[in-house]
Formats: C-alpha cells, sequence, structure tokens
C-alpha cells in the first residue's frame, strides 16, 4: 500500500510533491542512528577526557597509624538484681503498722512493717508462769530428797542397832526385820525423789524450749529488711490479716551489687577462658540502649556450664558495684567486655575499606596525587577503626571518601581541614591535611563534584 503526502512546493503553488513511504523511513532511520553514534562517542570521548585529563576527583583521606586495639566482645545484656527476696509473714494476724514507702531503698535490719503482737504477747506470759511453776517444783522435789535422806540415814541406824539386840537376844526377830524393812523402804523413797528431781529438770527444759519458740514467734511480728535493697510493691496495707508463709507483702531487689547477663556465640568461649585462665579479671562495661553518659564498669564473674543448643551461645555474667544505682534490674543494656589489647596494630578508619570481586581492597594514594587500588587483609573492627593485618604500611594515605569517582590511576584532589593522626578514643582517624592546588600564588578552590 502506498502512502500519499501532499507538499505545498515553493516555486509553484499549484504543484504536487508525491514521496512514497518506502523512500522516506529509510532516510529518517538513518538519520536518527547517525546522530545517536555522534552523540554517544561525544559523550564517551568527555568521559575519558573528564577521567585522564586534568579534572581531579575530591576525596577525603586519612593516614594509616599504628595504635595499640583493644579485642572487645560487643553484646546486648539484661540487667539482673544481685539478689531477690519476696517478703512473706512468718505468723499469723492482723498487719498494724507499715513503716516504709513503695520503692523506697531500704539498709539491712529496718523495719518494714508490724504484725499484731498482741496474741503471741500472751502466750509469753503463760508460758513465763508455767516455766516458773516447774521451777518451784524442782525446788520442792530437791526439798523431799533431802528430808528422806535424813529419814533413811535415822532408819538405816535404828536398823543396825536392833540387829545388834537380837543376836543378844533382848529383842524379836520380828521386831529386828521391822525396822530392816523400813530403811529398805526410805531408801526406796531416795530414788524416787532423784526422778522426780530429774523429771522437774526436763519439764524446766521444755517450758524454757516453749518460751523460746513462743518468743522467737513474738519476734517475727516485726518484719525487718534481710538486705540492702529496693522496695517494690506494697502488696498488703495496715488493717489486712495476713496468713503465715501464704501472703506475698512486697519484694526486695539487693541493686548494689548487680548483676549483667549476657551471651557471647559459641566459637568466643575458648578466647575467654584462655584470658581468663590467666588469673586476669575481664573488665565488662554496661551503658544504657541510648548510649547516653558515662558506663558503669564491672568485672565477669560467671560462665555458664553449658551451651545453649538452639541459639550457640553461651550466657556469661558480669558484676557491678552500681553504687550510682544507674543499673535497673529488667533493663537491656549494650555489654562490652575487653579481652586483651593488640599492640603497634596498623588502623584506618573502618570506611576505607570496599569490598570487590577479588576481596576487600583500599584506595591508596601515591605521592603523585593519583590512587592506587590494593589488596588488604582485614582484621578486628572496633568502633569506625579498622585493624589491617596486611596489604597496608605506616604511613601510607588511604581515601576514605569519594571512592565512587575513581579508577587505578585517577588523580584526586584530597579535601577537609584533617589531621595526620587518628584517635582510637573518639572511634574515628582524623583526615590527612594537604595543600589545594595554586593558581597565580593564589589557594585554588576545590571543584564542585
Amino acid at each position: 500500500m502506498r502512502a500519499w503526502f501532499r507538499v505545498r512546493s515553493f516555486t509553484s503553488p499549484h504543484r504536487k510533491i508525491f514521496v512514497t513511504a518506502g523512500g522516506l523511513l529509510p532516510l529518517a532511520l538513518a538519520s536518527l542512528l547517525l546522530a545517536g553514534c555522534s552523540s554517544g562517542s561525544s559523550e564517551s570521548a568527555g568521559k575519558k577526557k573528564g577521567k585522564k585529563g586534568g579534572d581531579a576527583a575530591p576525596v577525603v583521606t586519612a593516614r594509616v597509624i599504628r595504635r595499640d586495639v583493644p579485642v572487645d566482645v560487643i553484646a546486648v545484656g539484661n540487667v539482673e538484681a544481685y539478689n531477690t527476696i519476696s517478703i512473706r509473714p512468718q505468723v499469723n494476724g492482723q498487719l498494724m503498722k507499715v513503716f516504709i514507702e513503695e520503692g523506697d531503698y531500704v539498709r539491712e535490719g529496718q523495719k518494714l512493717v508490724e504484725i499484731d503482737p498482741r496474741p503471741l504477747q500472751a502466750q509469753v506470759a503463760q508460758a513465763d508462769a508455767q516455766l516458773a511453776k516447774d521451777r518451784a517444783q524442782l525446788q520442792q522435789a530437791v526439798a523431799n530428797l533431802a528430808r528422806d535422806v535424813a529419814n533413811e540415814k535415822y532408819a538405816r541406824e535404828q536398823a543396825a542397832r536392833y540387829v545388834s539386840l537380837f543376836e543378844q537376844g533382848v529383842v524379836s526377830k520380828d521386831d529386828r526385820e521391822r525396822f530392816s524393812s523400813n530403811a529398805d523402804s526410805l531408801t526406796q523413797s531416795l530414788q524416787a525423789d532423784q526422778a522426780a528431781i530429774e523429771s522437774a529438770k526436763a519439764q524446766i527444759q521444755a517450758d524454757q524450749a516453749s518460751l523460746d519458740n513462743i518468743r522467737l514467734q513474738l519476734s517475727f511480728t516485726t518484719i525487718s529488711s534481710p538486705i540492702d535493697g529496693r522496695l517494690g510493691n506494697i502488696a498488703v496495707k495496715a488493717g489486712n490479716i495476713v496468713n503465715a508463709n501464704q501472703t506475698d507483702l512486697m519484694s526486695l531487689a539487693e541493686v548494689a551489687p548487680i548483676y549483667v547477663t549476657f551471651s557471647v556465640p559459641e566459637p568466643r568461649l575458648p578466647e575467654i577462658r584462655r584470658f581468663m585462665g590467666t588469673g586476669n579479671k575481664l573488665p565488662v562495661e554496661a551503658k544504657s540502649q541510648d548510649e547516653s553518659g558515662d558506663g558503669e564498669r564491672g568485672e565477669l564473674t560467671f560462665i555458664d556450664n553449658n551451651v545453649d543448643a538452639t541459639t550457640g551461645t553461651i550466657k556469661l555474667k558480669g558484676t557491678f558495684q552500681n553504687a550510682d544505682r544507674k543499673l535497673w534490674p529488667g533493663e537491656f543494656v549494650n555489654v562490652s567486655m575487653r579481652l586483651t589489647l593488640q599492640p603497634n596494630a596498623l588502623v584506618v578508619p573502618s570506611p576505607a575499606l570496599q569490598t570487590g570481586q577479588d576481596g576487600t581492597y583500599v584506595y591508596v594514594v601515591r605521592d603523585d596525587k593519583t590512587v592506587e587500588m590494593r589488596s588488604v587483609t582485614a582484621g578486628i573492627r572496633v568502633n569506625d577503626i579498622l585493624v589491617i593485618d596486611k596489604g597496608l604500611r605506616e604511613g601510607e594515605i588511604v581515601v576514605t571518601e569519594g571512592q565512587l569517582r575513581l579508577a587505578p590511576g585517577s588523580k584526586v584532589l584530597i579535601q577537609g581541614n584533617g589531621g595526620a593522626e587518628g584517635g582510637i578514643g573518639t572511634g574515628a582517624l582524623q583526615a590527612v591535611p594537604a595543600p589545594t592546588p595554586a593558581a597565580n600564588g593564589k589557594q585554588g578552590r576545590p571543584p564542585q563534584s
């Protein structure tokens, strides 16, 4: 099918020009292809000129330095009270007085509550009276013994005289036997008196034990704090009836010292045990989740006796003095445990390390302000500091920002005020200072990226 187009002629308004579609379309496509190739060639040439020409890529750099790098174990931990005690009464009765408020810090021995002591006070008075009665009975038994000893002595002497008179034929045999039997009877009375004394002594001991028990029960009517700690919610108010060993009055948590429990991966266990085996206490620092303020410092005091098979971690526990009560039972904290220091390690800022198809690398700035892409072996990371085990030398300059604009051999323009040294304590190395290009004896401005 032909497509007909009417075009107005400039020479003759009455002339018609007919162009077929088969002739017009190839011409249009050829024009577009030529324009695209020309544009692509120009753009590619421009890029090559910018890459290898006088334009330098702006970058931020840092110098490779040596530092003693701490080897830390980082984890999230949970704060636990050193001791948690549930306060329950040991006697039945009415709660008469509450001496504290909810949430108070209390000292060991401080009064907490008082249960009605009057029933037990009456029992103490009754036990005292019983003890006094039994002591009087003991004295009576001792007096009976003394009396019977005297009677027995007189009866023995009288029986001996009648035996002598019987031998002389003065008295009858019946009289002799009667006085001898009387003396034997009094001897048995002495043994009964001695048994009565022992029984009275035993009764006194029982009375004393009963009295001591009642006094102990009476002492339970006043409940005092067994440790230094912080009180929780008071569940029972004054006037209520409490039952022995059943009613929960309140809870008491010991928060100074305090525990922080955290877990570390199983592969770190041999390392931790090795450093603990030297006799050193591994320091542990705990900070709140928002990292505000100084952390609380303690030491590792517990390693669990088994690895959790479900998570592949092992539970550790650090003890903190918590004198300022910064750590609170139940809260989550960031935990850092220092194993050792890696002395004289080569360090760079973490952003300097890049990852490619052949592994990790950094861009090293040469003296002529061109960059070299160098493969490195990275070690441990501490905050924003990275240890380089292999591939760099002290004093070399590496790129920390602007790597996306670089290729091996690219020229760079070092930006930033910076400093030649970086501080481990601040968490990052500072930028390396470098002069900017000068034009006509004046400081030049870096090109805008």
